[in-house]
């Protein structure tokens, strides 16, 4: 049992994954949060984050398109490798034991790929007048984006949620995002005048994601112990690859000048609308798992994974389907504020839930 304050994750769940899968993936991965302990915290990767984006205004050339970095290739590759370690890390036991409850799965994909992106055009809608059309591309990019597995994961332990569930749900809708969020892409786009390959998209995500998560899930054979022995190598690894490619996505902007004359408010008003957003995602979420009678560790589950988005795919995914967008540093703007904020906020309430009676 997760206790507020303490440093033990939680008991194995019952014919799910192992104790040591169950920190490897409650306490890995692109976060920041630290799974032992009930307070989030901001760690390098976030300092990082911004020191990347420094950079990018600082040193543009070497990651613009056609710079030394050669960031056309440079990009996929690192795609490639977050995906395979995804897959080397993650425990098939859980993925099984969590494939039983559909009234949960259903409720958490439907809040993830149909709730928030409907909630995200009301919201441009309203104010769309005065956003940017990139940035309104970003919110609505966000709100198609998957959920996350690790921290989605992480938050549920936490609270004493259905694991299991949560590791299914997570990565279900990490694989469904391969599809759907270019598809919600590529119709945005096509409403706007600027049609999209989504054929092409689509493919090239399913050989520099799915193709990768699935050998490395193959290889867990042989990696699956090193992997989690190796914890804390294996997310440097997969922290430092997302950096250098938000670096490289703020390059090109820089170098052809989409950011002159805006900054600070730009940024202020992209946080008040994310803060919209994942409030009303989660109260919906909430509402949803109260009417369809699920037990207090299923919503627990279905807030986390329905109201949480990617940044460790978000990022690659971009690269993938913005190839080459000038304005591509707008398009993250809205994940990279959203990603820090959820989990201030889930670990919040994950310690709440956490204090509840037995």
């Amino acid at each position: 049992m997760a206790r507020a304050g303490g440093s033990r994750l939680a008991e194995p769940v019952p014919g799910s994954a192992t104790m040591g899968e169950t920190r490897s993936l409650a306490g890995g991965g692109v976060g920041g949060t630290v799974a032992g302990s009930m307070r989030p915290k901001i760690d390098w990767f976030l300092l990082g984050m911004m020191a990347a984006v420094g950079l990018a205004f600082a040193f543009p050339s070497p990651g613009a398109r056609g710079g030394w970095l050669q960031p056309e290739l440079l990009n996929k590759l690192g795609v490639a490798v977050i995906f395979f370690l995804h897959g080397a890390g993650l425990p098939f036991a859980a993925l099984k034991a969590g494939t039983l409850r559909w009234p949960l799965h259903l409720v958490v994909q439907a809040s993830t790929y149909v709730i928030f992106p409907l909630l995200g055009l009301a919201l441009l809608l309203v104010a769309g007048r005065w956003i940017p059309a990139d940035l309104q591309l970003g919110f609505f990019y966000l709100c198609v984006l998957p959920s996350t597995v690790s921290s989605s994961v992480a938050m549920t332990v936490l609270a004493r949620g259905n694991y299991s569930a949560a590791v299914f749900n997570a990565t279900l809708s990490g694989l469904l995002g391969v599809f759907l969020t270019p598809l919600w892409v590529s119709w945005r786009l096509h409403a706007a005048g600027r049609p999209m390959p989504v054929g092409e998209v689509i493919l090239d995500l399913v050989c520099w994601l799915v193709v990768p998560l699935a050998l490395g899930q193959l290889s867990r054979p042989w990696l699956a112990e090193w992997v989690t022995k190796h914890r804390k190598l294996v997310n440097r690894v997969d922290r430092g690859t997302i950096l250098l490619l938000v670096y490289t996505s703020f390059c090109d902007s820089v170098v052809w000048g989409v950011w002159a004359g805006r900054g600070t408010a730009l940024v202020v008003a992209t946080l008040a609308g994310c803060l919209v957003l994942f409030w009303l995602l989660f109260l919906v979420t909430n509402a949803l798992g109260r009417a369809c009678g699920f037990p207090i560790e299923d919503r627990i589950t279905a807030v986390f994974c329905g109201s949480k988005k990617t940044l460790a795919s978000g990022v690659p995914m971009a690269q993938l389907i913005f190839a080459g967008h000038p304005g591509l540093s707008f398009i993250l703007l809205p994940i990279l504020i959203y990603h820090p904020m959820q989990l201030l906020i889930c670990g919040w309430q994950a310690a709440r839930w956490a204090r509840r009676p037995e």
